[in-house]
């Protein structure tokens, strides 16, 4: 697995391409945290490369979005729609806990202008 972070338009993304397995949710982990204590609240993670998702890297997401709350930021999702990480989503019923976009140009847009 890959992670891939940038900055869009004033919103942190990371992009999780391969196969998110138990030892991914760690370098998750520590690339998010890395942000919230530079103080960055506008996240977007986005699955759409994301080839697997295991349980780990699926309680991470909520545990990312959790950090973000708590300090009035937000995480939302790009994922292909009907795709794998979309499918996961839905039976797992994370897709109504978190904004899901097909695209991230939207999702970004989604934040409104920049601080």
């Amino acid at each position: 697995m890959e992670i891939v972070a940038r900055l869009l338009n004033g919103v942190d993304v990371v992009e999780l391409s391969g196969k998110a397995t138990a030892e991914a949710h760690l370098e998750l982990r520590e690339a998010f945290v890395r942000k919230i204590q530079e103080g960055r609240r506008r996240f977007i993670l986005n699955l759409s490369e994301a080839l697997f998702i295991d349980s780990m890297v699926l309680g991470e997401l909520v545990a990312c979005y959790k950090r973000a709350a708590e300090r009035g930021g937000d995480v939302k999702l790009v994922v292909v729609p009907g795709g794998m990480a979309h499918a996961l989503l839905q039976l797992t019923g994370l897709d109504r806990a978190f904004q899901i976009y097909g695209d991230e140009r939207e999702a970004v847009a989604s934040f409104g202008a920049c601080c």
